[in-house]
C-alpha cells in the first residue's frame, strides 16, 4: 500500500483558518479599515497610486459608435469573453472572463475596442455592472 504524504497536510488545512484576507475591504483587519476611516474623514492620506506603465492592458473601453458589429472580436478570444447582441449589431464584454490579451483590440477594424489603465477590477459578483462592458 503505497503512503499518502500529503492526507497530513491536507487535514491540517482543512481545519485551520485562511492565511490571506478577502479582497473586498469589509473583510480587510480592523488597522486597515480604521486607517480608511480617516482617510475618508481627511485625518490621513494615501500615497498616490504608481502609476501603470506604458501599454497596460487593463479594463476594456468599448465605444459603441466606432463598431460595426463585424464580430471579429468573438472569433478571437480564447477566454469566450465577448458576446454578440444581434438586435443592436453590438457586444457585450464580461471583464469577469476576459483574460487581457487585447487580441479583440488587436483585430478591430475601426478600433473600437481600447485597453484601459483600470485595474481594480474585484468584486464578488461577477455579474456586476462595473464587470460588464456594454
Amino acid at each position: 500500500m503505497a503512503r499518502l504524504p500529503m492526507v497530513p497536510e491536507l487535514l491540517k488545512q482543512l481545519f485551520s483558518r485562511p492565511a490571506t484576507n478577502a479582497f473586498p475591504s469589509r473583510h480587510l483587519p480592523p488597522s486597515v479599515t480604521g486607517f480608511l476611516a480617516k482617510v475618508a474623514s481627511g485625518e490621513a492620506t494615501i500615497h498616490p497610486p504608481v502609476p501603470t506603465p506604458p501599454k497596460f492592458r487593463g479594463k476594456i473601453v468599448y465605444d459603441r459608435e466606432a463598431c460595426i458589429g463585424c464580430t471579429l472580436c468573438l472569433k478571437v478570444c480564447p477566454a469566450h469573453a465577448i458576446e454578440f447582441i444581434p438586435e443592436t449589431k453590438r457586444i457585450r464584454i464580461y471583464i469577469t472572463q476576459c483574460i487581457f490579451c487585447s487580441q479583440c483590440n488587436d483585430i478591430c477594424p475601426k478600433d473600437a475596442l481600447h485597453m484601459s489603465p483600470d485595474f481594480l477590477l474585484a468584486t464578488e459578483n461577477r455579474y456586476a455592472e462595473s464587470q460588464i462592458v456594454e
